[in-house]
C-alpha cells in the first residue's frame, strides 16, 4: 500500500511539475503551512535534535544549530506559503557564507534538509493518518515543493563553496607566481612547482600586467624550481617571451634544467633566440647590464674614494 501511494505521488509529481499550481493544490498547501506554523516549536526542536543525533553540523554548537534550524524552518515554511524561492535562495547563500569557513561539508547541508523533510512528513502522517485520501493529496502537494526547496538549498551551498574554492585557488596562484620589482624597469618572476596549462596562462597574464604597470624593460623569469615542463607549457613559455617583447621588454630565462632545455629543443624552439643565463644571480646581473647599471665591488668603490 505504501509503495502504491509513493508511485501514485511520483507519477502525479512528474506531471504536475510542468503546470501551474491548481486551486485545490494551493488550498492543501495553505492547510500544510498552517499546520507547520502551529507546530513550529515542536517540529524545529525535533529537527534540531535529529541533526545532533545524526552528527551533522558538528563544527557548530547546539545553540548555533538550533538558531540556524529556526531560520531555515521559517524560510522553508515561507517558500511553501508563497511559492517563491528568492528569499530562500538569499538565505541559503548567506548561510553558506557563514558555515563554509567553519568546515561544514556539502553532505551535511543536504543531510539536514532531508532530515527536515522527514520530520515534516512524519508530522503529516501523524495528523492525517485517519484520512488516507486527504493524506495522499497533502503529500502530492507537498513533495514537489519540498524537492525544490531541498534543491535550492543544496545548489546554493554548492555554488558558494565553489566560489570560495575558486577564490582560494586564485589566491594560491597569485602567491605562487609573484611578479617582483627589483629596481626601476626590472622585474623578476620566480616560478616554483608544477606548471599546468591554467597556471601557465595566469602566469603570462600577471607578467604582462606587471610589465605595463611598472613600465618594465627587462624581465628575469627564473624556472629553477620547476621540476618538469611538458610541450604545451613549454610552448606557453615561448609565447610569453614573444608577448613580452611586443610590450617592449626583454626576457632573460634563468635556471633552465637539461630536461626542460631538451623539451624546448624537441618542440623546435631555437634556444639561440632566447636569452638564457645559468642562475638567478647571473640573470639579475645581465638584466642590470642591459639597463645600463654598472656593478661596482666594495674594493673598487673604496679605491675610487681614496683617489678622490
Amino acid at each position: 500500500m505504501v509503495n502504491e501511494m509513493r508511485e501514485s505521488r511520483e507519477a502525479r509529481t512528474t506531471f504536475g511539475a510542468a503546470h501551474q499550481m491548481t486551486a485545490p493544490t494551493a488550498e492543501l498547501l495553505r492547510q500544510l503551512v498552517a499546520h507547520l506554523r502551529q507546530n513550529r516549536t515542536q517540529l524545529r526542536e525535533e529537527w534540531a535534535r535529529r541533526i545532533t543525533e545524526a552528527k551533522l553540523l558538528t563544527a557548530m554548537t547546539k545553540e548555533e544549530i538550533f538558531a540556524e534550524a529556526t531560520s531555515v524552518y521559517d524560510n522553508y515554511v515561507e517558500a511553501l506559503e508563497t511559492g517563491t524561492f528568492e528569499a530562500l535562495q538569499a538565505y541559503a547563500r548567506n548561510l553558506s557564507e557563514r558555515i563554509i569557513p567553519r568546515g561544514v561539508e556539502t553532505h551535511e547541508v543536504v543531510g539536514i534538509v532531508l532530515l527536515l523533510r522527514d520530520v515534516l512528513a512524519r508530522s503529516l502522517f501523524a495528523k492525517y493518518q485517519n484520512d488516507f485520501a486527504l493524506l495522499n493529496r497533502i503529500l502530492d502537494a507537498y513533495e514537489p515543493a519540498a524537492n525544490r526547496i531541498a534543491n535550492t538549498v543544496a545548489v546554493g551551498f554548492v555554488q558558494e563553496r565553489e566560489r570560495v574554492i575558486r577564490e582560494q585557488q586564485e589566491a594560491i596562484r597569485v602567491l605562487s607566481t609573484p611578479v617582483l620589482q627589483v629596481r626601476e624597469r626590472l622585474l623578476i618572476l620566480p616560478i616554483i612547482g608544477v606548471i599546468d596549462p591554467q597556471r601557465a596562462r595566469q602566469l603570462t597574464e600577471q607578467l604582462l600586467r606587471g610589465i605595463r604597470t611598472n613600465r618594465a624593460r627587462v624581465v628575469v623569469i627564473d624556472i629553477t624550481g620547476v621540476p618538469v615542463m611538458d610541450a604545451n607549457v613549454a610552448n606557453n613559455l615561448v609565447q610569453t617571451v614573444e608577448a613580452t617583447r611586443l610590450l617592449g621588454a626583454t626576457v632573460i630565462i634563468t635556471g633552465l634544467s637539461p630536461e626542460i632545455a631538451q623539451t624546448l629543443v624537441t618542440i623546435g624552439v631555437d634556444l639561440g633566440k632566447m636569452n638564457t643565463v645559468g642562475d638567478l644571480q647571473g640573470g639579475i646581473e645581465e638584466a642590470e647590464r642591459l639597463l645600463g647599471y654598472k656593478v661596482v665591488t666594495f674594493t673598487e668603490s673604496a679605491d675610487h674614494a681614496l683617489r678622490a
